[in-house]
């Protein structure tokens, strides 16, 4: 759990409003602020929109129960990340070594769509999740579309006009310290092939090469 996460943040009142209405008709799902899953230790961070109404925002485990989340962890499996190429639910038994996965924004927003302010409200957390990793290794932070990558770039204090979202680019904004881009792993990138398993799959690789990822056997 990050350090000052909070289930309780009230920071959004139209994201708060839409989780406690719609808690009504999905009395079972979660409908609270969704925090980052994997590995504290890790040299690789995986930054996505915002959770699914029906995945995270059910499931409380970023990219669970919904379809953006088949390839990134069938990927993750294949790259040796993790121990099971499905995420289904919290107490599934998953585990992912040197990966950790987190939102631009933690609340699932009405029509998937979080505002401006949404998004620099919730930036402190992915400020820390950043400052969280190691400086001393090599390491990345792969955003997931274009709203994550310009999160990204607001939680490092960095100019936009500088870092432009690209498909596949490496932006090495420290030494050894990148920003990589991809298209998000959505259902419509994905059937529209805007995004193919053999194009993230490659691109994860790529990664895996720049922050010598190493493969294990057991946990």
């Amino acid at each position: 759990m990050s350090f000052s996460f909070d289930y309780d943040c009230k920071k959004c009142p139209r994201l708060y409003d839409f989780l406690k209405e719609k808690k009504i008709d999905f009395d079972n799902y979660h409908m609270l602020p969704v925090d980052s899953f994997g590995d504290l230790q890790g040299n690789l961070l995986i930054v996505g929109l915002a959770p699914g109404f029906h995945g995270a925002n059910k499931t409380n485990r970023p990219f669970t129960g919904d379809y953006a989340g088949n390839i990134l962890y069938e990927t993750l499996y294949e790259l040796k990340y993790t121990n099971s190429p499905n995420s289904k639910s919290q107490n599934d038994g998953l585990m992912i070594k040197n990966a950790r996965i987190t939102n631009s924004v933690r609340c699932c927003p009405p029509q998937n769509k979080p505002n401006s302010k949404e998004i620099k409200n919730c930036n402190g957390y992915l400020v820390e999740e950043i400052n969280n990793i190691d400086e001393s290794n090599k390491y990345c932070i792969l955003t997931l579309g274009r709203i994550a990558h310009e999160a990204v770039i607001l939680a490092l204090g960095l100019k936009r006009k500088d870092f432009i979202f690209k498909h596949g680019f490496f932006h090495e904004f420290k030494t050894n310290k990148y920003i990589v881009n991809s298209y998000h792993t959505s259902k419509y990138n994905v059937y529209t092939k805007r995004l193919t398993y053999e194009m993230f799959y490659n691109l994860m690789y790529e990664i895996s090469k720049v922050i010598n990822h190493v493969d294990w056997v057991t946990y």
